[in-house]
């Protein structure tokens, strides 16, 4: 049983890289346009925090050796979409973006490893809290497709439905919900599992409206807002 999550463990790596990966073409556009447009970068801000603490969670968690090494390198590539995009953001939204930087990624890791180090003494309840903490943010990344429903819904078209993102984050909740049940993780069977059912949604909404003739009045009403850099 050991020997056989470790393989799902490593599948379940390869496919987690794959999802970190997912947003380099859009980066470089950025990077060619200079500019960030009307994209916003929350959803990388908040992996980023995510990845960080998984990282810490599988460094103090006994055998679970698996989820930092994939959660480190989730670490860089965040890192890297995030400073790119304080780089090239507009000035008027320099400030806003610096300070979600700021509380997510750098105060709440540090209040959350030092919060949770100093009010239990135990390394067991430790990791237990680290481990509920990581479980609420896997929940908020694997819905963060899940905003540009509306859009393909209104106007009857996929073109801002983050297909690749959606397929990776389907088989990433699948392979992982498997290895949790193989290693017995509650911590990463729930938030997996419910990567799993959100994927399936989001596959399942990009084949109906595949194919479907785009509302193109619609559309424009519905892009009037900015929309996520998700695809």
């Amino acid at each position: 049983m050991a020997e056989l999550s470790f393989y799902v463990g490593v599948i379940g790596n390869v496919i987690s890289v794959l999802v970190f990966l997912s947003p380099v073409e859009a980066f470089w556009k950025i990077v060619k346009r200079r500019s960030t447009e009307e994209y916003e970068c929350l959803p990388y801000i908040c992996t980023l925090l995510g990845s960080s603490l998984w990282t810490y969670y599988g460094i103090v968690t006994p055998g679970e050796y698996l989820v930092s090494t994939v959660n480190g390198f989730g670490v860089l590539a965040e890192s890297i979409y995030v400073l790119i995009f304080l780089f090239f953001v507009p000035k008027p939204r320099f400030l806003k973006t610096i300070t979600l930087v700021l509380a997510l990624n750098i105060l709440f890791p540090v209040i959350a490893i030092v919060g949770t180090r100093t009010a239990f003494g135990d390394a067991k309840t430790r990791s237990n809290s680290m481990g509920f903490i990581c479980a609420t943010l896997n929940i908020i990344m694997y819905g963060s497709p899940l905003s540009a429903i509306k859009t393909v819904v209104t106007t009857k078209s996929v073109k801002y439905m983050p297909f690749w993102l959606s397929f990776f984050l389907f088989l990433n909740g699948a392979i992982w919900g498997v290895y949790a049940l193989l290693v017995h993780d509650v911590f990463l069977l729930v938030p997996n599992g419910m990567g799993f059912f959100l994927g399936t949604m989001q596959l399942l909404i990009y084949a109906f409206y595949r194919n479907a003739k785009p509302n193109v009045k619609d559309e424009e009403e519905a892009l009037a807002p900015s929309q996520p850099l998700l695809s």
